[in-house]
């Protein structure tokens, strides 16, 4: 009689122990590529501070205007500026084939997620530093709060676009594609946050729909920044709102994450 192979036993499921070692990995995989793209990089870090200066000029003579906006943009222009980088990035990985060889790997979708996601929230905090200094005490952006909390929205708001491009570039196909993306994902928030109108005097249907975008928390927190000196219980909802959402959009982008660009 013909003996019958035993059929191989699964491979174990790596444990929490390697979770971590693998995103590490990805990210410094990520920021390695990224070095040797400049163009990225600046892009990241120095188009928010240039839009600020711009900004401060534009409403040359008129600081209380400069004042007014100019902490809700400190927001906006991080999470506008990350959106795009991480959302391209991101699909290249995949129309390269990178990232299906990754994923072929003992390497699960959650890693390579959390991996993007510390690759660019660290490039997160530099930008948001650099245009939180700059804002501050390069262009005397006056504001009654601590410069800390100006950094912490800002972060937060930075840390919102990264997941958000993650996400979007699973139903992209090109980098044109992941382009377009922004104005059906970007400025529909930008209209509804509050920063061209106040919210409440919005169309009663509007103000439904501002009220479940994250970016109108975005420009609430800074707006809470500029007014108060201390943290309410406002900011601590907005900053918890806004982190909360970059959370869930992350564990989405890991659900719809593919192999490759069909």
């Amino acid at each position: 009689m013909t003996a019958v192979p035993a059929t191989a036993p699964a491979p174990p499921r790596p444990g929490p122990a390697l979770l971590v070692p693998r995103t590490l990995a990805t990210a410094a995989r990520v920021l390695r590529q990224l070095r040797h793209d400049p163009r990225s990089i600046a892009l990241m870090i120095l188009v928010p501070c240039v839009m600020l200066l711009l900004l401060r000029y534009v409403f040359d003579g008129n600081a209380a205007a400069f004042d007014s906006i100019g902490a809700s943009l400190l927001g906006i222009f991080p999470l506008i500026t990350m959106f795009l980088v991480t959302s391209i990035a991101t699909l290249r990985e995949r129309t390269s084939g990178t990232l299906e060889r990754l994923l072929a790997m003992p390497l699960g979708k959650a890693d390579l997620i959390g991996g993007y996601a510390l690759a660019f929230g660290g490039l997160a905090v530099l930008q948001s530093a650099l245009a939180t200094a700059l804002a501050r005490w390069g262009l005397g952006l006056d504001v009654t709060g601590s410069p800390w909390l100006l950094l912490l929205v800002a972060l937060l708001d930075a840390l919102l676009g990264t997941a958000l491009g993650l996400f979007v570039s699973a139903f992209a196909s090109s980098e044109f594609q992941a382009v377009q993306f922004m104005p059906a994902v970007i400025f529909p928030q930008l209209l509804l946050c509050g920063l061209f109108a106040p919210r409440s005097t919005m169309h009663p249907v509007l103000e439904a729909i501002s009220d479940v975008l994250p970016m109108s928390y975005a420009v609430d927190g800074m707006n809470q920044v500029l007014r108060h000196d201390d943290v309410t219980g406002t900011f601590i909802r907005d900053c918890a709102i806004v982190a909360g959402c970059a959370v869930l959009v992350l564990g989405l982008g890991a659900a719809t994450l593919r192999r490759r660009t069909p």
